[in-house]
């Protein structure tokens, strides 16, 4: 396959992000799409409390799989500095400790998911009747989670590199398989949770392999060599000073989502669909903030690692105004069409009704996340990863809990809950936008 790297350092900046950002735009949306597929295939074919089971358990995986997310950052960062540096030398040596370190990450993380499942759920409060079918999802999903991890430090290797183009046709790839996978277990052979599990593990092994087989059929200084994996000291030391504080943010992050779920199992199974359909549309909403926001990371790496500090700025300026118009667009597209949005989810009225509610409270804040996305890949890009740790734990988590505990003390009910997220939100984008102006890259040479 020809390289599709891009140097960033040069040519129009706005094109740049939007040439980037598409690539990454359909890859998400074709995540999004076979996580659709999981649900809806989950809700026709086997019931409300399966997918109550399934939409629950978002939060406890996102735990483990969020802590190595964060390394991922660390090491796009890493790898984007001397990529745009062009040290060949320093790029090859963060790659491959790029791919040890994830190996290492894969033996812990199968192993700590399978202990933590019992302890987790009871702790979510999960009721009864979604208990075994949350159980067994975890039990298969976490048995393969090396799939997922391998994929994301892949795709963030390429995406470094200004490549975004060949995760994109991985992804495809992977959830065209996973559809199809989906049908054949739980429709087939009858599988219902497990078979929906065992579809998306199977999926996700095989994008890695796709991923790694790319990369170790690359000729420039970032292709992947078997024989030279090892740990080189100082390119850990980079990938966990920028990478740690993003996985301790994202992790804790996802913990304190597992008290959310807890106030929002509290409601039933009804409540429990319903977010869950909810944060399907919510996904699908949000793609392109997410695609700009990793774009205007790997600009900010690549120009800062160059030295291009107003061509970095530019180009965070650039990528708000890009997110901000492309949110209002699709967040005022779900607010209106929430109700049928929703119905393609599930046909159950109580679910649906829960869903609703969700969207009307919530997508009016949805400008906010375009600030915190960019800001925070770009603080990471110039390898201030301390800071947005610190701004997101205590918005995210110190802030959100103790709110959550006052509306409960106060027992002001199901529009508290559901308003914990914007409110955080909001907290967190203004503190991260104090932050980025006072950055180094304001500061006077």
């Amino acid at each position: 396959m020809a390289r599709t790297d891009s140097d960033m350092t040069q040519g129009t900046i706005w094109r740049h992000l939007l040439d980037f950002s598409i690539p990454m735009a359909i890859g998400l949306l074709f995540q999004q799409l076979y996580n659709t597929v999981d649900t809806v295939v989950v809700v026709q074919f086997v019931g409300e409390e399966a997918q109550a089971a399934v939409g629950s358990t978002g939060s406890i995986i996102n735990t483990i799989v969020g802590f190595c997310a964060g390394l991922a950052t660390g090491a796009s960062v890493i790898i984007s500095q001397r990529y745009g540096a062009h040290d060949n030398k320093g790029l090859s040596k963060a790659v491959h400790t790029t791919i040890t370190l994830t190996m290492i990450m894969s033996v812990i993380a199968t192993a700590l998911g399978q202990l933590i499942i019992d302890p987790m759920l009871r702790f979510m409060q999960t009721p009864d009747n979604v208990y075994s079918e949350a159980h067994a999802y975890l039990s298969i999903y976490f048995a393969g989670v090396c799939g997922v991890l391998f994929y994301n430090m892949g795709s963030g290797i390429l995406r470094a590199v200004g490549d975004s183009r060949r995760p994109l046709i991985f992804l495809i790839i992977s959830a065209l398989l996973n559809t199809a996978m989906d049908l054949l277990f739980v429709i087939v052979f009858k599988m219902k949770v497990e078979g929906v599990a065992y579809a998306t593990i199977l999926s996700q092994i095989i994008s890695a392999a796709l991923i790694l087989w790319s990369l170790s059929r690359e000729n420039a200084a970032y292709g992947l060599r078997w024989k030279r994996l090892r740990i080189d000291r100082e390119a850990l030391s980079g990938i966990l000073r920028i990478g740690l504080p993003s996985s301790i943010q994202t992790a804790v992050t996802a913990f304190s989502n597992v008290f959310v779920q807890s106030y929002i199992n509290a409601f039933g199974s009804s409540c429990m669909a319903g977010y869950g359909i909810y944060n399907k549309v919510d996904a699908f909403a949000l793609i392109p903030n997410q695609a700009i926001g990793m774009a205007s990371t790997t600009f900010v790496s690549q120009n800062w690692g160059a030295g291009n500090k107003d061509r970095a700025k530019n180009g965070v300026h650039t990528a708000i105004l890009m997110s901000v118009g492309a949110t209002v667009v699709l967040g005022l597209m779900v607010f209106l069409l929430a109700k049928p949005l929703l119905f393609f989810f599930s046909p159950e009225e109580a679910v649906v009704a829960y869903g609703e509610r969700f969207i009307r409270i919530v997508t009016p804040f949805y400008i906010m996340l375009c600030f915190n996305q960019i800001y925070s890949g770009a603080l990471r890009g110039i390898g201030d990863a301390t800071a947005p740790t610190i701004i997101m734990l205590g918005s995210f988590v110190v802030f959100r809990q103790l709110y959550l505990a006052i509306t409960r003390w106060l027992g002001l009910g199901f529009v508290s809950v559901a308003l914990a997220y914007p409110i955080g939100w909001v907290v967190c984008s203004t503190l991260m936008m104090i932050r980025y102006r006072r950055s180094v890259l304001f500061r006077e040479a």
